[in-house]
C-alpha cells in the first residue's frame, strides 16, 4: 500500500509498505482522511516517536475492511474513527484512570504505524461506529476534538468565566467553541495571523486581536488557554491570569522552551497552572459532541490534499497555513 513515510529527523516521503493485517481483536480501516498535527511536526524533528522511520496520522477515520478473528463488535462495512491511543493498562497510572500518563504510552501513529496511509490497523476498542449523517472523510476531526474535551475537563470551568486562547488555529478554534458551550461569559482570542483571526471572529469570539493589550481585560482573565506551545505567547499568558484563575497548557511545546513564573504571585493569587495531554476518557464524548453539530467541518476543515502530497501538506501547516489539513488517500 502507499503511505508517507518520516524516514530520518527532517526527510519525509512517500513510499510503498506492507498492506496490515490484524491481530485477532484487531481491524484494518481503509482510510477516508488523515488529519495533520502538531504532534507530526514534532514526529519530523526527531521528538515523541521512540524510533524511525514511521508511518504518521493518528488523527483518522475511515471504513472497516478486515476483521480479526476475535472481533465480533464490527462488521466490514462499517465506517469508524478511530482513537489512537494506546495503554498498557497494567502500571500505577493506568490502574488509576490516568491513562494517558501511562509508563508504556503509544499511540497510533507516533509510536507505530498511522493513518498517513492506505490502510491502518487499530484495536476494535479503540474504533467509535460513525452515524450515517456523518461523512467519514470530516470524522478526521474527531481525534482532536477528544483532546480539547480532555483540556476543558481539565479546567472545570465555572459558569460565566472570561476566557483567553491563544492560538485560533484548530486547536485554539476547537477550545473556542467548547467555551461558548460551557457557559463562558466571554472568549477572547489572540493570533498574529489575521486570517484565523477572522475564522476566529466568524464563528463568535467575544474579542479578537494581535495582542492582550488591545483588549480591555485590566483584571486579567479567568480562564487562559495557551494553544500554540509558543514560548513568547505562555509567557504572555501567565501574566494574563486573573486572581484566583487558572492556566491551561494545551498546545505542544518544544522540549527546550521555558517560561518563567512568579511563586510568590501564584501563592498570593492561587492561581492554577495546569496542563493537558492527549485523551483521556474523551474520545466517544468527543464523538457524541461532533455528531451533534459542535463544529462545521466545512469552517475547520481548510485543505483536502491527496496523500500524494503529503509533505507539501506538512510544509504548509509548519507554514502556520490554512486552519485542518486532512490528507486523503
Amino acid at each position: 500500500m502507499k503511505a508517507a513515510l518520516v524516514e530520518s529527523v527532517g526527510k519525509v516521503s512517500l513510499t510503498t509498505v506492507p498492506d496490515p493485517t490484524p491481530g485477532p481483536r484487531d481491524v484494518v480501516v481503509r482510510v477516508a482522511a488523515s488529519g495533520l498535527c502538531g504532534t507530526d511536526l514534532h514526529i519530523l524533528q526527531g521528538e515523541f516517536a521512540p524510533s524511525l522511520p514511521l508511518v504518521p496520522g493518528h488523527e483518522f477515520a475511515g471504513e472497516v475492511v478486515a476483521l480479526g478473528s476475535e472481533v465480533t463488535e464490527l462488521a466490514e462495512g462499517d465506517r469508524v474513527a478511530v482513537d489512537p491511543s494506546l495503554y498498557c493498562y497494567e502500571c500505577r497510572h493506568c490502574r488509576n484512570g490516568h491513562n494517558n500518563m501511562c509508563d508504556r504510552w503509544a499511540a497510533i501513529g507516533v509510536t507505530r504505524a498511522g493513518g498517513a496511509a492506505e490502510f491502518a490497523v487499530a484495536p476494535v476498542a479503540n474504533c467509535v461506529k460513525l452515524p450515517d449523517h456523518i461523512k467519514t472523510q470530516d470524522a478526521a476531526l474527531i481525534e482532536p476534538l477528544s483532546c480539547a474535551v480532555r483540556g476543558y475537563d481539565v479546567l472545570k470551568s465555572q459558569l460565566g468565566s472570561r476566557v483567553l486562547i491563544y492560538g485560533s488555529g484548530t486547536m485554539g478554534l476547537m477550545m473556542l467553541e467548547l467555551a461558548k458551550r460551557t457557559g463562558a461569559s466571554g472568549v477572547d482570542i489572540l493570533d498574529l495571523n489575521p486570517e484565523r483571526l477572522a475564522t476566529a471572529e466568524k464563528l463568535g469570539c467575544s474579542g479578537a486581536a494581535a495582542s492582550a493589550d488591545e483588549l480591555d481585560r485590566p483584571q486579567g482573565w479567568d480562564l487562559v488557554v495557551d494553544a500554540t506551545g509558543n514560548a513568547a505567547a505562555i509567557q504572555d499568558g501567565l501574566g494574563r491570569v486573573a486572581k484566583a484563575g487558572t492556566f491551561l497548557q494545551f498546545g505542544v511545546s518544544d522540549y527546550a522552551t521555558t517560561a518563567t513564573i512568579e511563586p510568590y504571585r501564584i501563592y498570593n493569587q492561587e492561581i492554577t497552572i495546569t496542563g493537558s495531554m492527549a485523551v483521556l476518557h474523551s474520545y466517544e464524548r468527543a464523538a457524541d459532541l461532533f455528531a451533534a453539530g459542535v463544529l462545521d467541518p466545512e469552517v475547520f476543515i481548510s485543505d483536502r490534499m491527496p496523500l500524494d502530497a503529503y509533505p507539501e501538506a506538512l510544509g504548509r501547516f509548519a507554514d502556520g497555513k490554512g486552519r485542518k489539513i486532512v490528507v486523503v488517500p
